[in-house]
């Protein structure tokens, strides 16, 4: 296992290179002078030519785009991803410092994504074709239909407007939490729970579960110790994906419910052409999903001793 562990992050190396040069291309192939764009909001007026010479001067943009890779790139290995245009901050630091924010929202998310689809897809995998089935068929359809920001408007007017139970907006107790978090959860329920019954149909049909219910084994101990184990293998990979994809994507969230997540800082520097949180961002979250990929990797030998004789 260590030694597939080591092998893994060598083959990491060259996708993580990939990322750079991706993030480093779009960000610098955006329309739009981030030289003028930082000048004109710092002095409130239309930047001279001589103005903005010196500014692209000084932030270095009139070197070749080889170059300034290059640089960049070395930097970047050593966790130093610039200086924000826009608010002068370390962009590792303002990255790290909202990472946990929108960590805790996308984490609870998942967790309740996963604690309604398991069940559910379990039932409807058992009693195939039964009402259970058929309802959380409803139910999956219905989740993979709502967009994130009609089901946040949904639950704000709801939790928020109507009943005045919740907070709708900003940070500080665990009821801040529960909105936001619930959204994301809710758009990750269809998947997790779709592929959860496939997968299980699929398990139940093996002789080995057929053996274990001829040898007298309960039907608790033949459905979870045995068939949902073995069926997990594809629903974890899943929810490796989407809880990365929420790290990553829950802009839109972090805006509605003016949550001070990573999400929604990359989207202000967006709009104003900050191209070092852009980079830092996109080089940032793709080492995260790197990693979480390899964690769910090497978790496929937890639940199936198989996976590591093969290996």
């Amino acid at each position: 296992m260590t030694r597939y562990f080591f092998r893994r992050l060598i083959y990491l190396i060259p996708v993580w290179l990939g990322i750079s040069l991706v993030a480093f291309g779009l960000a610098n192939l955006t329309p739009g002078d981030p030289a003028r764009l930082m000048l004109q909001r710092d002095l409130g007026r239309q930047p001279t030519g001589e103005e903005v010479a010196g500014a692209r001067d000084e932030l270095r943009l009139d070197a070749p785009i080889l170059d300034r890779y290059v640089r960049w790139l070395g930097n970047a290995v050593t966790g130093d991803l610039g200086t924000s245009y826009r608010t002068g901050e370390p962009v590792m630091r303002a990255l790290l410092d909202r990472f946990p924010n929108t960590l805790q929202i996308a984490a609870l998310g998942l967790a309740l994504a996963i604690l309604v689809a398991l069940p559910l897809g379990m039932m409807a995998a058992v009693w195939r074709n039964s009402p259970i089935d058929h309802l959380s068929r409803v139910l999956a359809l219905f989740s993979a239909a709502m967009p994130s920001y009609w089901v946040a408007y949904l639950l704000i007017l709801t939790f928020g407007v109507r009943f005045k139970v919740l907070p709708v907006a900003g940070q500080g107790t665990w009821q801040h939490l529960v909105l936001p978090s619930a959204t994301l959860g809710l758009a990750s329920i269809a998947s997790l729970m779709r592929l959860t019954r496939s997968e299980m149909l699929e398990v139940l049909g093996q002789d080995y579960i057929r053996t274990g219910r001829a040898k007298g084994l309960s039907g608790r101990a033949v459905i979870i110790g045995h068939a949902l184990r073995n069926a997990l293998i594809p629903v974890l990979t899943v929810a490796g994906l989407r809880f990365a994809g929420l790290l990553g994507g829950a802009v839109i969230v972090e805006t509605i419910f003016a949550w001070p997540g990573i999400g929604k800082f990359v989207l202000d520097s967006i709009f104003d052409r900050d191209y070092p949180v852009i980079q830092g961002f996109v080089i940032f979250m793709g080492s995260v999903f790197l990693i979480i990929n390899l964690i769910v990797d090497l978790s496929y030998g937890v639940l199936d001793p198989r996976v590591r004789l093969a290996r």
